[in-house]
């Protein structure tokens, strides 16, 4: 057998170069776009809250039992019930959260020390792929007799938070 060498005109290889370009761009640029500060809406206001601030002031590390993942895991973050007195002045009634993928939900009931809004697991800032970049869960629920083989005990954890608004 004869090797013939295939030559390719220079439009060709500027297509291929392109084509290169874009899909690394199309794979990175959604990641730099997502997730660089979490909304918080009270009224007419939103505010944007980066992340890395976020990170800064999560200032409580703790090791609970995930039963979504299964096992012990390493947590950082903050007590939500101190966050929203930050942000707000005092708890709001309710609060309505809005995920990365679109995911809403009301909510009341959340002047209760047990939650913590987690922004790091085992020593790892949380990103969308990891249920982040922001995650509400409670600290302690075994007070609740709570199942952690059923994950419907567990429906009021929210991930992936990219805005909470305080409903008066």
């Amino acid at each position: 057998m004869n090797a013939v060498a295939l030559h390719r005109s220079p439009w060709g290889r500027a297509r291929d170069q392109l084509a290169s370009v874009l899909m690394v761009v199309g794979i990175m640029l959604p990641t730099a776009a997502f997730a660089q500060a979490l909304s918080i809406i009270n009224g007419d206001v939103t505010q944007k809250v980066a992340l890395s601030d976020l990170r800064a002031m999560s200032d409580e590390t703790f090791t609970l039992y995930d039963p979504y993942q299964g096992r012990d895991v390493e947590m950082q973050g903050l007590a939500f019930r101190t966050f929203l007195i930050e942000q707000f002045g005092e708890v709001p009634p309710a609060l309505h959260f809005t995920a990365w993928d679109d995911y809403e939900v009301t909510l009341e009931g959340w002047d209760d020390p047990s939650w913590y809004l987690i922004t790091a697991e085992e020593g790892d800032p949380l990103t969308i792929r990891t249920r982040g970049p922001a995650r509400l869960v409670e600290r302690d629920y075994t007070n609740d007799n709570r199942d952690v083989e059923n994950l419907r005990d567990f429906n009021d954890w929210i991930w992936m938070i990219r805005s909470i608004e305080a409903r008066w």
